[in-house]
């Protein structure tokens, strides 16, 4: 049964999440197909479609949970793509990233950087040369 939250959040997960957000919903459905619906009607459906933040904000909070969590980096990898798909430059994200090193510490925030390096990677984009062109 498709309800109104369903369709808001699936529309919220394609919207910030493209075709990655489809892969992870679509590998669930053979192992736990609820947990994908929670997920489309709680977390995009109620959160994501929530007044306050917009969702570049939303994805730079998300990017600093998952790294100040450890052991998300195929999560981190969703949302560090969402963050780039939303309009955060590289800069902005890495920086999020490295603002974490004190309250998380090196090993997690050095994880994180390399899941950041390996998504600007797959999407051709080149780090350095944005740092230099870039006043954020």
């Amino acid at each position: 049964m498709t309800t109104e939250r369903y369709n808001r959040g699936w529309e919220k997960l394609m919207e910030v999440d493209g075709t990655g957000g489809a892969k992870v919903i679509e590998s669930l459905k053979d192992i736990s197909p609820d947990l994908g619906q929670f997920v489309i009607e709680f977390a995009f459906g109620d959160i994501y479609t929530r007044d306050g933040l917009d969702l570049r904000q939303r994805q730079l909070i998300t990017i600093s949970s998952l790294t100040t969590l450890g052991g998300c980096e195929p999560q981190l990898n969703v949302h560090i793509n969402a963050a780039l798909n939303v309009g955060l430059s590289p800069k902005q994200i890495v920086e999020a990233i490295l603002h974490c090193a004190p309250y998380a510490g090196f090993p997690r925030v050095l994880n994180a950087t390399f899941v950041a390096k390996d998504v600007f990677k797959s999407r051709g984009i080149t780090v350095q040369d944005q740092q230099k062109d870039s006043s954020d």
